[in-house]
């Protein structure tokens, strides 16, 4: 098939090339020329895994990008908006990049057409946008306009969109349910696994994907209600870990007895820094509003959010407490991304984090595997300082924070990051290590949901494994204790 997407950004690039990967001839568009220019040359301005390979493969083959939306469109059989729906001031979602593409394609759909919701929007954009390119000279009945929300994860986004838990195709004609099948044939009939050179997924056996086919509306509110359903869940975890904490309880016990319930799942029962990124904050603000226009109280939306920015706060009460004032002190910081696996930091829960220490007077050094120069940005008013490894952050520091739950921090040289800090104290926000592991190394440790152990109560470890399971690390306890395994895992968005 012939398909164009309309953006370029995040959800829109990885659209545009597993389309390509799919067999389809795409065209992606683009209104930043200086952007188009980069991508024609093959470079790939996004942090993804496998993007910059499967980029690679398709440029200028069955991909093709290009600064002229109407032509593309005039071309193709499908076009998927993938535009920036930013949260406006009232806490809506912001459609006037839609409005904008409306404006700019309405004119030249003169030909059988579907258009595709692929951004982030509220229920009744469909509607919405059926009015607006009506309005701007679209024909009536010469094209159809459908939903089709992406279920994209930073960092996994390529096996995501290529290895679906589910496909939901929202359309209410059936010239949008006959198109939207057959862009996802290669995925729903399984001949994409079978080629020799699909992209391989190890967490998820390639089968059939599923397609859920409902009507616009549905697809709509799906994405919002999802989104916000597991914003829900990483709030009420942390809301137990500060309980946990209370009661001397170890929250990821807690975690693994919940998440045993196949009605509960483990999946953002993680205890930590709380959610952030381009998607959750945004999509619990909007969800809200939409709630809110139709007359429908969603308190509960409220509190999630509440609960999420509490957590930054209790953590940085958490530090106060053990190394006093703040002002004065030198601290190490290791992460800066919104999560592990990506270099974005918008509404990143360490930014936030970095910046009140620093507003308090910590001098702060940083480092991160991918948002350095994303962060610097971000933290261009603040003095801090960035290292070139986790080791270099911490040198001569009076506390280490772990911010962000990148693999490379959980595989610390223990000894060696003892050696170089003025006091051992760590106070880790990802969870990414036992506290029996960390006592028996020397370090104070702090971390969410779990008791601090005082320092050597276990027996010295020669070589320290990180990401222990509590499994293991019960070794000698009864049998049902161990029958599930807890790997403590950083919150994902």
């Amino acid at each position: 098939m012939h398909i164009t997407v309309i953006g370029t950004g995040y959800v829109g690039l990885v659209s545009a090339v597993c389309l390509a990967e799919l067999g389809h001839q795409v065209i992606a568009v683009d209104s930043d020329a200086k952007k188009v220019e980069v991508l024609m040359r093959g470079a790939c301005p996004i942090y993804e895994a496998l993007l910059p390979e499967l980029l690679q493969r398709h440029n200028g083959k069955r991909l093709r990008f290009s600064a002229f939306a109407r032509s593309a469109v005039t071309a193709s059989d499908v076009v998927f908006l993938a535009v920036g729906t930013p949260q406006s001031e009232s806490g809506e979602a912001d459609l006037s990049q839609i409005q904008d593409v409306a404006n700019e394609i309405g004119p030249v759909l003169h030909r059988s057409t579907l258009i595709v919701e692929k951004s982030t929007v509220p229920v009744c954009t469909c509607d919405a946008l059926r009015e607006m390119l009506l309005r701007n000279g679209a024909h009536e009945g010469w094209f159809s306009v459908a939903s089709n929300p992406e279920f994209l994860r930073e960092g996994t986004a390529v096996t995501d969109f290529l290895y679906p838990e589910r496909i939901v195709a929202g359309a209410d004609d059936d010239f949008g349910r006959f198109l939207l099948r057959e862009v996802y044939r290669p995925l729903t009939s399984g001949s994409y696994y079978r080629t020799e050179d699909a992209v391989p997924c190890p967490t998820r056996k390639p089968g059939k994907a599923p397609l859920l086919v409902t009507g616009t509306r549905s697809a709509e509110l799906i994405k919002h209600a999802s989104n916000g359903f597991l914003a829900a869940k990483v709030s009420y975890i942390n809301a137990v870990a500060q309980l946990a904490e209370a009661v001397d309880a170890n929250i990821d016990e807690v975690s693994a007895g919940m998440g045993s319930d196949p009605r509960i799942g483990t999946d953002f029962l993680q205890a930590g820094l709380g959610y952030g990124g381009s998607c959750l904050p945004k999509d619990v603000a909007a969800f809200e509003a939409v709630a809110k226009r139709h007359g429908i109280d969603f308190s509960l939306l409220r509190e999630v959010k509440r609960l999420n920015e509490g957590q930054r706060s209790r953590f940085i009460d958490k530090v106060k407490r053990s190394v006093g004032m703040l002002a004065g002190k030198r601290m190490g910081v290791l992460g800066l991304s919104f999560k592990e696996g990506t270099d974005d930091v918008r509404e990143s829960p360490a930014i936030a984090t970095v910046r009140e220490l620093a507003r308090q007077g910590v001098t702060v050094c940083a480092h991160d595997p991918a948002a350095m120069e994303k962060a610097r940005e971000a933290l261009a008013d603040y003095p801090i300082a960035y290292a070139h490894d986790p080791y270099d952050a911490a040198v001569g520091c009076d506390a280490l924070l772990i911010l962000t739950g990148w693999k490379q921090f959980a595989k610390l040289d223990l000894h060696r990051l003892h050696s170089v800090m003025k006091s051992p104290v760590i106070f880790d926000g990802r969870n990414l290590y036992l506290p029996e592991e960390m006592a028996a190394a020397g370090f104070v440790y702090h971390s969410v949901g779990r008791r601090c152990l005082p320092v050597n109560c276990l027996p010295s470890v020669s070589k320290p494994e990180s990401l222990r399971s509590v499994k293991s690390g019960l070794a000698g306890t009864p049998i049902s204790t161990q029958i599930v395994q807890v790997k403590p895992r950083p919150v994902r968005s």
